[in-house]
């Protein structure tokens, strides 16, 4: 019976889409956990400096883009120290390198890179939802400056639970436009 349905499953054409959110899952898992043992195990070997750079310099445009929309975008007053933002109530945001969003973009990268699709497509696709993602991490430190600000008992749910599941959600988004709209509108007449 299961092996039945297992067959039906990965034949049927009328499973197509749960087959590919199937996939997503699958490639997205073994990314993520791939990703955190080649950092705590392996410490990015063998491109530890290269990597060790990448943290330096997305970390640094994170936070200095942050502080620019939030000073100049959203007027609030801030003082920084160093990587660390603190605000008039007391509250502050240390920007390290885990909110670089380099993972986010490596599985990204990794996951077009491994989904099937015209490489041509895919040549102007990735650097998009590159960008794409950085833009929302930008927009989840903005968030974490509000929620810092104004409901400061939020701050550990919405940096560990909801901003961080934002990233998960555009990751998803642009899969589906690539899986629904870019990849098939070659398919298409």
């Amino acid at each position: 019976m299961i092996t039945i349905w297992i067959k039906k499953f990965f034949n049927d054409p009328g499973y197509r889409q749960i087959r590919q959110v199937f996939w997503f899952a699958v490639i997205t898992l073994a990314i993520h956990y791939s990703y955190r043992l080649w950092n705590n195990s392996f410490h990015y070997w063998p491109i530890q400096s290269w990597m060790n750079d990448l943290h330096i310099v997305l970390t640094r445009w994170v936070f200095y883009q942050s502080i620019w929309v939030d000073q100049h975008i959203l007027n609030i007053p801030l003082k920084t120290s160093g990587l660390t933002m603190s605000f008039d109530n007391g509250s502050w945001i240390k920007i390290n390198g885990s909110c670089s969003g380099d993972k986010q973009i490596l599985q990204f990268i990794l996951l077009l890179l491994i989904y099937p699709g015209l490489w041509k497509n895919k040549l102007w696709y990735i650097p998009l939802g590159v960008l794409i993602i950085h833009c929302t991490n930008i927009l989840r430190i903005v968030l974490l400056s509000l929620v810092s600000i104004y409901k400061p008992e939020w701050w550990h749910f919405a940096h560990n639970t909801v901003l961080r599941g934002m990233f998960y959600v555009v990751i998803l988004a642009l899969w589906v436009i690539w899986v629904e709209r870019i990849n098939n509108r070659e398919k298409t007449p």
